[in-house]
């Protein structure tokens, strides 16, 4: 849990441990809940018995020299104790958010900054984060095991609300970083790399949730606006992205009564406004692409030539395989399967991305589209196998089921 991490570490330091220390109260809560009732404040509960826990290590650890220094140390500086848990505190209160901003520490190396900011802040496991990294799990553990040692030794503390507010220029020298990480904690929420359930909700939520905080504290960054853009446009589709029995229904197909109006009225906002007044960047690009689909009334009328211009420009500024794959949909939606397809054979040479399913899955719509059933078919048929998501397991195999012989 992030904001009982974040609480521990600003306290106290010792990154690693405070992380060990977190993981034992959410095993006590695990057994103590259920039978005692669930607490009127749970955050503030986890704190105690992780600071608890952690105070009892650290001493047990030093038992043997500098027991009093040990215990004087302890004990927070009225400056550092955190303030009560609560939805209601401000962005630069929030323990997660300085949590995020010390994991993409410069002293850290890019790769083990992202890793570890999505273990401690997004919570995910070492396997979904190598899936969301596109790198082999081994490589991922060796990475999130490095910036630990790191971090622990790191001279830059957490800050105070004061320190933090006359710290713009560095927040802002750490925002790629932090936006990537939060990108994709909201990708994981949205589309699960693994399980039963299609979305984690909560995962999402959260990340918009910390992406508004930045926002708030970076409001002239158009990149930060950009995500949030992105994010909401994107989450407004969630209650439509799934049948009564968790199926996952396309895009194309989707119910679009039950899209959140909301979210994306504050989306297009927020993408039109960054874009007329800041440099243009990946994170409003992909926000104005998801502003074409959501504003079209059906399926049928989407401006595709829209949307391939702005992949045009998206690939020219970021050529990752994830942006190459989305831009040869958008080639197929105007020009045909024929010349996308010949796009995705590029891919196969990527190894970051050859063997996914996403590959495969596209391939399989494009061979389909193009007429080609047999190949439509075994193409569906290697991307179920390929991916840990039931939703899309089922969903790939019913759409090679349903093309006939």
């Amino acid at each position: 849990m992030p904001q009982v991490l974040g609480a521990l570490v600003r306290r106290y330091g010792h990154f690693d441990a405070a992380e060990d220390a977190v993981q034992e109260a959410l095993l006590a809560a695990a057994r103590q809940w259920p039978e005692e009732g669930r607490p009127r404040n749970p955050r503030g509960w986890l704190i105690r018995v992780a600071s608890r826990r952690l105070t009892d290590q650290l001493r047990s650890e030093d038992a043997r020299r500098r027991r009093e220094e040990t215990a004087a140390a302890l004990t927070p500086r009225d400056e550092f104790v955190a303030p009560p848990p609560g939805e209601g505190r401000a962005p630069a209160e929030d323990d997660t958010l300085a949590l995020l901003f010390l994991c993409c520490s410069a002293d850290l190396p890019a790769a083990g900054r992202i890793a570890l900011t999505l273990r401690a802040v997004g919570g995910l496991t070492t396997a979904e984060i190598a899936r969301a990294l596109l790198v082999p799990e081994a490589t991922m553990a060796q990475r999130i095991s490095r910036a630990k040692r790191r971090i622990k030794t790191s001279p830059a503390p957490f800050r105070t609300s004061e320190q933090a507010q006359a710290q713009a220029q560095e927040r802002a020298a750490r925002s790629a970083d932090v936006l990537h990480v939060l990108y994709l904690i909201f990708n994981e929420g949205y589309t699960a790399g693994s399980g039963r359930e299609l979305q984690r909700p909560d995962l999402a939520a959260e990340a918009i949730r910390l992406t508004r905080a930045v926002h708030s504290l970076l409001p002239d960054d158009g990149e930060v606006a950009g995500l949030l853009a992105l994010m909401l446009l994107t989450d407004a589709r969630r209650a439509a992205r799934t049948g009564p029995d968790g199926s996952l229904i396309p895009l194309a197909e989707q119910d679009r009564t039950r899209w959140d109006r909301a979210a994306i009225t504050e989306g297009v906002a927020l993408v039109t406004d960054a874009l007329t007044r800041a440099p243009l960047g990946p994170y409003q690009l992909r926000a104005a692409i998801a502003a074409v689909h959501d504003e079209a009334p059906s399926d049928e009328a989407t401006d595709w030539a829209e949307i391939l211009a702005l992949y045009e420009v998206l690939v020219r500024l970021v050529p990752g395989p994830v942006e190459r794959l989305n831009h040869a949909v958008a080639v197929a939606m105007v020009h045909g399967p024929r010349r996308a397809l010949d796009l995705l054979a590029e891919l196969d040479d990527d190894d970051r991305l050859a063997g996914h399913h996403r590959l495969e899955a596209v391939r399989a719509h494009l061979l389909e589209r193009a007429g080609d059933r047999a190949a439509a078919r075994a193409a569906y048929t290697k991307a179920a196998g390929l991916t840990l998501s039931a939703p899309e397991r089922r969903y790939l195999r019913s759409r090679a089921a349903r093309i006939p012989e």
